[in-house]
Formats: C-alpha cells, sequence, structure tokens
C-alpha cells in the first residue's frame, strides 16, 4: 500500500479563487487547496480520505479516464514554483470532474511526491506512461 498526505482542489474550485485567494496561495498552497487528508493506493482503489464532510473518496481504475503532471491556467508556474517537482498531479474523473492533487508538499521547498504517484496511477489507470 502506498500512501502520504494530500492537499487537493477540483478544477471548478480552482477557478472560483478570488484573487485574493491567489496572492495568499502564494505564501501557502492551503489558501487554493481546501481539500486535505491522507490518500491511499492499494493497488485497485485510490482513497482520498476527508475528501468531503468527512467521507472519503474511492476511485477504481475506471473512474479515472486520465492522469497527468503539468502546470496549467488553474495552477501555474507563478502559484507552484518553478520546479518540476511542484507541477500538480491532475486526475480526470468520472464522478468528481478534474482533481488537483498535491501529494506530500514540502511548503517552502515547494515539493511534492507528485511523479511518483503519476507514474504508478498512470499504469493502473491502463494509459501509456507520459
Amino acid at each position: 500500500m502506498k500512501s502520504g498526505d494530500y492537499i487537493a482542489a477540483t478544477a471548478d474550485e480552482l477557478a472560483a479563487n478570488t484573487t485574493s485567494d491567489k496572492v495568499a496561495g502564494g505564501v501557502s498552497q492551503k489558501a487554493l487547496f481546501r481539500r486535505r487528508g491522507e490518500v491511499e493506493f492499494d493497488g485497485r482503489t485510490l482513497t482520498l480520505r476527508g475528501w468531503s464532510d468527512g467521507r472519503d473518496l474511492q476511485l477504481g481504475s475506471g473512474d479515472v479516464t486520465a492522469v497527468r503532471r503539468e502546470f496549467t491556467d488553474l495552477y501555474g508556474r507563478f502559484i507552484g514554483g518553478l520546479l518540476d517537482k511542484g507541477k500538480p498531479l491532475i486526475l480526470e474523473t468520472a464522478t468528481e470532474g478534474e482533481i488537483y492533487l498535491l501529494i506530500d508538499r514540502k511548503e517552502f521547498m515547494e515539493t511534492t511526491d507528485n511523479k511518483s504517484w503519476e507514474k504508478e496511477l498512470t499504469a493502473w489507470s491502463g494509459q501509456s506512461n507520459p
């Protein structure tokens, strides 16, 4: 089993952030990514603990239509850091739309473990490796 801590937001939530939220996000990503908890992957199911109202989000490989790790208009280099390790892990899901994840993010280093998670989740979801 693979696990870690996550902060997350849906694409819709990131798009709804105000200018003040984005300025605060330059100091702490938690201003933009208001969902947080533990992420677990057992090889069959990806579970985001505490996703909504204390309930977990469980995704099977069929629920995830795409996995990528990149800066976007919603979360770019200016906010996420200049390093490759700061890129968000983006899951396109059938149930929640696009989910932006930062896994085991180190606040001051602006790094995550997203790259290793991307590789494993890409294989699990049946996509070719990026």
